[in-house]
């Protein structure tokens, strides 16, 4: 079993939009694989010391970004296991390029399904006001960025974790994850 002692890389990576289920398929896949899970919005949080909504809050969100793009960067060299990114970290063509050749894996989500699972009225900083409609912005911005350091795409739409934990491994497969 993994210690997350050892320098990466992970074994997989996750991104995704907020609600794609990365942090829950994330666990799934790592007990599977019997590693362990890390997810560096927990890493910034306990960096900083506070959770991510007060980060953009009082420090901005060009803070809350340098943060992002450290915790990637240290993640990424320094842990062997399954790793979630939060939902903007691939924004940072810096990351992008830390993702290149990694088994990375976009979990990708309808709105209906990621409103769903997030709650209109969950702490997310980019969604605070009109949700629905910042969601499909941002989609409209990150989706083609997603693709770009994917893998592998799999939809998480009406899908339990374990199934889309399933359909993960199976995209993986043929690279011997």
């Amino acid at each position: 079993m993994s210690t997350g002692a050892e320098s990466g890389p992970p074994a997989v990576v996750l991104v995704g939009p907020p609600g794609a289920g990365k942090t829950t398929v994330g666990r799934v896949l790592a007990e599977r694989l019997h590693l362990e899970y890390r997810d560096t919005d927990t890493d910034i949080e306990q960096q900083a010391g506070k959770p991510i909504p007060e980060i953009f809050f009082e420090d901005g969100e060009p803070h809350f970004r340098d943060l992002e793009r450290a915790a990637v960067s240290a993640a990424v060299a320094g842990h062997d296991g399954v790793l979630s990114l939060g939902g903007g970290a691939i924004m940072d063509e810096a990351t992008r390029k830390l993702l290149d050749g990694l088994p990375v894996v976009f979990l990708d989500v309808g709105l209906h399904d990621a409103v769903r699972r997030v709650g209109l009225d969950a702490p997310r900083p980019l969604l605070a006001v009109n949700p629905r409609q910042r969601w499909r912005e941002l989609m409209e911005q990150r989706r083609p960025l997603y693709t770009e350091v994917a893998r592998a795409v799999v939809a998480t739409d009406a899908r339990s974790p374990q199934e889309v934990a399933d359909a993960v491994l199976d995209a993986l497969r043929p690279h011997a994850v």
